[in-house]
């Protein structure tokens, strides 16, 4: 049996299988990307994929503290269409 990886939700703290999360990395450039392949170089992390979440990560920019940098506008739109 394949044991299957589990990573924490930043902001509702559950551990979940990574299928069930998004990646956020900060790249060593400084670049701000939704990784959907979870292997980008750099600071990463994760969100539930959830309308909700996605709403209450940007108002509380708890983002921004875990990625140690200002996460833009846009990078939030591109999370909401991933669940549209």
């Amino acid at each position: 049996m394949k044991k299957i990886p589990c990573r924490t939700c930043i902001i509702t703290k559950e551990k979940l299988p990574k299928g069930e999360l998004v990646r956020v990395v900060r790249t060593p450039e400084g670049n701000v990307e939704v990784d959907l392949t979870g292997k980008l170089n750099g600071r990463g992390a994760y969100l539930k994929k959830d309308a909700e979440v996605f709403a209450k990560a940007k108002k509380t920019k708890t983002l921004d503290r875990a990625l140690e940098c200002s996460v833009p506008d846009s990078l939030y739109e591109s999370l909401f269409d991933l669940v549209k």
